[in-house]
């Protein structure tokens, strides 16, 4: 970095090229050492000053970093005679960018162009406008920039910005009017040199949907600058189709499909010109990079008969022709074409669904072995009728005879034939022994075929290997038809089988993550999750096959780490993205600053990234709560939950996304909030995968905005809580007052989430407590209703609106019922679960929720209230009518602490029932349901394949590595996997529990001097 510089503030380069080099290498001690002599030697430079500022901040002392910033900024302000160089300021821009105090650096940089306006500084205001994401002021100074030097570069830096005030910001029409003129007003003068001006040129026309002036230039002396002649050609065409030309449109991509005969996208387009249909080029302005809009559309044509049924013919000949004139056998579009003009006729009745299925077994014949066949056949699998759907599928299966007599091919073929069974919903429909024979034979062609893989090397995918993902899909419904545990222990097995001979393969992965994760092994699903090494966009798109379970489950330590990875790769990439946008205005590839920008502005959105947001504090409170002062200093580093508070009242108004690759989720859980498993068996014919973005939408709006209110309510429940206790609250009447308030405010909004004001949710919870019918209304709310019941006895013991004492006069109704109700729930989860280790227990994650959300904020309340009643020497005033005394604490609190720690003692009995059985016992119950005990129907054939290719195989003929991965495989080993997996889960959640006893004991010990 040093080699760059030369002299900086009147520094000679031979005295700062040490320092940078100790910076580079991390000896920032010895670079400490360097600057602090440098600054002996020239003690009023700005330039040293940073370099010292730049060594403190990478030393981690961020105080003393900006303390000698703005030293050196001061200087730089108050000296006339100092020379302000760009190395001086980007300097002082890295230290006051890490150390978040950006708008410093960009000051810096204004101060300094008002008074020695250059190139170089300009260019730096400008980056520090990027940072900011200022699309007006970027445009500003890049217009001062052109005015400067005339270079066209600026012109289009200008340029980029007007776009990006017209994509992200409230910029309109008339700004795209000034971009274009000072465009034309260029070209008049200077022309344009470069490819990236060209398309910008034209995509402020196409904007502005001036399709003819954009033609002109493509057409023009400018259209030169594209090399490529196949770009120019597409955008002709889009063009052309954009200004309803769409005859010529489609002689453009005929020309494009003459020499690309492969370019099924440019098809598409090509048939949408002939049938004059606008929706490929509608769906354009729909921005979404993680689930782009589908091109393909199921729009009948407006064309009348006659002109339809020559277009079609015109379509279908030149595809033919293009069928004859391919000598490659490998090219597909061809043949794709042919299915979908064969589907249009048929959309529009010009055709019957018999040509269509004879194209299909045609694209069968040729592409059936290829492992992409099912996705390109879907859409037209699904414009037939199930009557025609069936007919294929049986028209299939008679020519499986008739396969490839290339072992691989003949194997593709087979695959295919089960992967259209799955996409026709066929195997929702066989009965029960069939789709057990269906499974059986896949798991015994997967065996068979293992010869085929023998000289592959070892991260390539085997041949076959989807088969034992879709055995495992049969399993899984068969287990979610019968309720037979042993098919989920099969499908278990068979996904651990494929993995010991490719460790690779993502998509076994994901099954038995999902599948441990429904077992209520989560700590194995995590163990599969980090496997996947998920890095990069992936976590925003990956992270959902594991964050909602890791959010209900006692694994704090890897849910802290999850969160963590995921928020610095969103923060870091928000950081970076403006480097990234900058870099590519240097480099004038003008289209990537549109894509960074929109990409940024795009994740900020998203709604995972909001919700994790909202976790990770929610999870230092959790961790925190057995000790009040440690749960105050995470709620005073979280200010007080008032940032949360503004997100609460700001999510109705954001447009949220949603990045999830839900195609990659199992069947059985096609979205966040399903798990088909869960209910009785319905017998669908399919399994929904679209995004339902409407109701996930306002779905996750509300639990955002509850769980946003959360820091506030506790912060507010322990002031309440304290303030409550002390007989001498005149002192400060006011500010107990306004804390009542707040938190009245906040359970009404928090109640109006659930659906009800808050009198009405008062009449709830009584009701519930009383016995009455009320207790459907918790349902799937039950954590929100008893978290709402804790904020409401804190408020009550303050409110002189809801004074209900009990029977004696000791304590207020609402603390009574809330233990009751707190005892009721936890116990019926407790005495509800089922004994065996390989039970699903849905319900643990709930009684997880019940102990660390609302049993947990109950106890922070009683450990105000204990600290707040502890004589403290002073002699206190008598209380308020409302108030709990502090002789009437003892009776208050002793009672709910000790039905606290009993309910705490029955789950860690529970619990430890649980992790204290044999291993033998734990064992048997998950390998039994696999014993066949000689009946051949139910679980267990599937296994036994597996078992008989172990013992059986030829080493000789498979190969060393596969047969060694075979040997390694052991059911028994798996068994002992599972059982460690559910018992890591029930031990962490023990210590959780065994914590909060802890506190309990000392609480009695505490009220026990009172």
């Amino acid at each position: 970095m040093a080699s760059k510089f030369g002299f900086a503030g009147g520094i000679p380069e031979r005295r700062v090229r040490p320092i940078w080099d100790a910076i580079d290498s991390r000896q920032f001690k010895t670079a400490l050492k360097l600057v602090t002599q440098l600054l002996a030697k020239f003690p009023n430079s700005p330039y040293a000053l940073a370099l010292k500022a730049l060594t403190l901040e990478r030393m981690g002392k961020t105080d003393e970093a900006l303390s000698v910033c703005l030293s050196a900024k001061q200087l730089l302000y108050s000296n006339d005679s100092v020379l302000m160089d760009d190395l001086t300021l980007s300097t002082l821009q890295m230290v006051f960018q890490r150390l978040d105090h950006l708008d410093l650096a960009t000051s810096c940089y204004e101060y300094a162009c008002g008074k020695f306006p250059n190139i170089e500084l300009m260019m730096g205001l400008f980056n520090c406008y990027v940072r900011e994401y200022s699309f007006v002021k970027q445009q500003q100074t890049a217009i001062k920039m052109y005015k400067l030097v005339g270079e066209e570069r600026f012109l289009l830096w200008a340029v980029c910005s007007i776009q990006l005030q017209v994509f992200c910001g409230n910029g309109g029409e008339k700004l795209l009017l000034l971009a274009e003129g000072l465009l034309k007003k260029h070209v008049a003068s200077h022309g344009l040199h470069e490819p990236e001006a060209h398309m910008v040129y034209i995509s402020i026309l196409e904007q502005q949907a001036k399709y003819g002036d954009a033609l002109e230039i493509i057409t023009g002396k400018l259209g030169s600058l594209l090399m490529i002649e196949v770009d120019k050609l597409r955008i002709q065409g889009r063009l052309l189709a954009r200004s309803g030309d769409y005859a010529a449109a489609a002689d453009v991509f005929q020309k494009i499909l003459e020499s690309r005969p492969d370019d099924w996208e440019c098809f598409l387009h090509y048939l949408g010109c002939l049938m004059e249909d606008d929706s490929p080029w509608c769906s354009e302005a729909v921005y979404d990079p993680i689930h782009p809009p589908r091109v393909v559309n199921c729009k009948i044509s407006d064309l009348t008969d006659e002109l339809f049924d020559t277009r079609i013919s015109k379509a279908s000949a030149f595809m033919q022709k293009l069928q004859a004139d391919t000598t490659d056998n490998s090219i597909r579009c061809p043949y794709l074409a042919i299915m979908e003009i064969e589907r249009q006729k048929h959309l529009n009745e010009k055709g019957t669904a018999d040509k269509l299925m004879e194209a299909l077994m045609q694209y069968f014949y040729r592409f059936g072995h290829l492992a992409c066949f099912t996705s390109d056949v879907k859409m037209f699998v699904e414009a037939l009728s199930p009557d025609k759907k069936a007919e294929l599928l049986e028209t299939l299966m008679k020519c499986s005879d008739a396969l490839s007599t290339v072992p691989t091919k003949a194997l593709g073929q087979s695959i295919t034939l089960f992967k259209l069974q799955e996409l026709m919903g066929n195997m929702f429909k066989r009965p029960l022994s069939e789709l057990e024979a269906s499974c059986v034979q896949m798991a015994d062609m997967y065996c068979k075929n293992l010869t085929l893989s023998k000289g592959l090397d070892a991260q390539e995918s085997v041949h076959g290997e989807e088969l034992l993902s879709m055995a495992c899909n049969v399993l899984v419904q068969l287990f979610w038809r019968t309720k037979h545990v042993g098919y989920f222990v099969e499908a278990i097995m068979v996904l651990e089988f494929g993995l010991s001979i490719r460790r690779y393969i993502w998509q076994y992965k994901i099954l038995l993550l999902h599948l441990y994760s429904h077992l209520g092994a989560v700590s194995l699903a995590y163990e599969w999750y980090k496997s996947l090494d998920v890095k990069n966009i992936l976590m925003e798109t990956v992270t959902h096959h594991i964050l909602p379970q890791m959010l209900v489950s006692p694994l704090w330590v890897e849910l802290h780490n999850l969160l963590k990875d995921y928020l610095k790769f969103m923060d870091d990439h928000f950081r970076e993205s403006a480097d990234l946008t900058f870099l590519a205005y240097r480099h004038r590839n003008y289209s990537k600053v549109i894509e960074f920008v929109q990409f940024k502005e795009w994740l900020q959105r998203s709604s995972q990234y909001l919700l994790a947001s909202v976790e990770a504090p929610l999870l230092q409170l959790k961790q925190n709560a057995n000790n009040i002062e440690e749960e105050e200093g995470v709620l005073e580093s979280l200010k007080c939950g008032i940032p949360f508070l503004e997100l609460s009242n700001e999510i109705g108004s954001k447009s949220l996304t949603f990045n999830e690759d839900l195609q990659s989720r199992p069947w059985w859980t096609p979205t966040l909030g399903k798990n088909y498993l869960l209910g009785p068996f319905e017998g669908i014919s399919y399994c929904p995968r679209e995004n339902l973005t409407k109701e996930r939408d306002a779905s996750l709006r509300r639990v955002i905005e509850k769980k946003s209110l959360l820091p506030r309510m506790i912060y507010l429940s322990i002031q309440s809580a304290s303030t409550s206790l002390k007989e001498h609250v005149e002192v400060n009447g006011s500010h107990h007052l306004n804390i009542s308030l707040e938190l009245k405010l906040l359970l009404e909004r928090y109640t109006q989430i659930l659906g009800f004001s808050l009198t009405e949710a008062i009449e709830v919870v009584m009701g519930v407590a009383n016995g009455e019918k009320y207790a459907v209304v918790f349902g799937p709310d039950l954590i929100d209703w008893l978290n709402f019941t804790v904020f409401l006895n804190v408020w009550s013991l303050n409110s002189p609106e809801l004074v209900q004492p009990d029977g004696n006069g000791c304590r207020p109704c609402t603390w009574s019922i809330l233990d009751s109700l707190l005892e009721k729930y936890i116990l019926e989860v407790v005495r509800s679960m089922d004994t065996q280790l390989c039970a699903h227990w849905s319900d643990l994650p709930v009684l997880v929720q019940l102990v660390t959300e609302p049993f947990a904020w109950h106890s922070l309340i009683i450990q105000s209230c204990v600290r707040s009643a502890l004589p403290s020497g002073k002699k206190k005033k008598k209380s308020g009518p409302y108030e709990l005394s502090s002789s009437n604490l003892p009776h208050t609190i002793r009672d709910s602490v000790q039905l606290l720690s009993g309910i705490l003692e029955e789950i860690m009995k529970w619990l430890r029932e649980r992790i204290n059985r044999s291993e033998d016992e734990n064992l048997e119950d998950i390998l039994s349901p696999l014993q066949r005990n000689g009946q051949n129907e139910g679980p267990g054939q599937v296994y036994q394949i597996l078992v008989d290719c172990i013992s059986s195989m030829n080493e000789i003929e498979l190969g060393n590595h596969i047969s060694q991965s075979l040997k390694s495989w052991s059911p028994s080993d798996v068994a002992r996997k599972i059982v460690t997996g559910k018992c890591k889960v029930l031990t962490e959640f023990l210590m959780i529990c065994e914590s909060k006893l802890k506190l309990f004991q000392t609480l009695k010990q505490k009220i026990a001097q009172l």
